[in-house]
């Protein structure tokens, strides 16, 4: 028999969306979303492209602010300080550290791989270089990279494999310390095996970290996250746990994206 899931309003929560709009200069992107990021739980975004899944994303830890002519409306709160994210008064630069964000594809600076590592908490003004040291091996061992590069810290980090440099970027975003890691489609661009390392390497990860993930892929939401939120021309239709949105989903065109009636 199978397990019924609590209820949605028992399960802490790290972040929230509330009405929140986003434009693209005069193209409204984003409408009305609301819906919850449950703390040290993986939530994934699914939808078809173009839906919205990394524009929502990307508000999390305000990448639109690096373009002119993006506006954002409405609130991203991040708990327990139920700060609002989108505040003008917060630093941006504080908040991609406490939400790191891992890109579709591997992004290595053109550095060591110990610099990699480093680079965030040189910005945080870290200099001892024990700490420094002792900060950079613990990320690379939470990424499950430490073993493979441990006597090569020194070498330039694009020598490593497409699987490796998206574990690297994964310690790198760890480094920090951050709430919450933001995935955007992080294993579309590797092989079947990297792929697999890099679930694994989530379904590690969320005991200690929140975790919000886009993918197009839904057995990858399926295998790896714990709530999805359905998205369809910029707004969130449907949001659940996994299973039940899976099994059971409420919207009919839920239902018709998860059973391929609908691209």
């Amino acid at each position: 028999m199978a397990t019924q899931n609590p209820p949605l309003d028992t399960i802490p929560i790290k972040a929230r969306a509330i009405d929140l709009d986003f434009h693209y200069g005069s193209f409204q992107a984003l409408k009305r979303v609301n819906f919850p990021v449950h703390d040290r739980r993986v939530t994934a975004l699914i939808g078809p492209s173009g839906c919205g899944k990394s524009t929502l994303l990307r508000c999390f830890n305000r990448m639109h602010d690096l373009y002119p002519g993006n506006r954002y409306d409405g609130r991203i709160e991040l708990f327990p300080d139920a700060i609002d994210l989108l505040q003008k008064d917060v630093d941006p630069i504080e908040v991609r550290m406490r939400l790191a964000m891992v890109f579709q594809k591997p992004n290595p600076f053109p550095k060591s791989i110990f610099e990699n590592v480093a680079y965030g908490l040189r910005v945080r003004g870290i200099k001892k270089r024990s700490v420094v040291e002792d900060k950079v091996e613990e990320s690379l061992r939470s990424a499950a990279l430490w073993e493979e590069v441990k006597n090569r810290l020194d070498d330039v980090a694009t020598s490593l494999s497409g699987g490796q440099q998206q574990r690297l970027c994964i310690a790198r975003a760890l480094a920090t310390d951050p709430e919450v890691l933001l995935f955007d489609e992080p294993t579309s661009a590797l092989d079947p095996i990297a792929t697999g390392s890099i679930e694994e390497l989530i379904g590690q990860l969320k005991s200690r970290v929140t975790i919000l993930i886009v993918t197009h892929n839904m057995q990858q939401a399926a295998r790896v996250s714990d709530f999805t939120a359905y998205m369809y021309l910029g707004e969130v239709l449907e949001f659940g746990w996994t299973d039940e949105i899976f099994l059971k989903p409420k919207h009919k065109r839920t239902e018709d994206y998860i059973t391929g009636r609908m691209g």
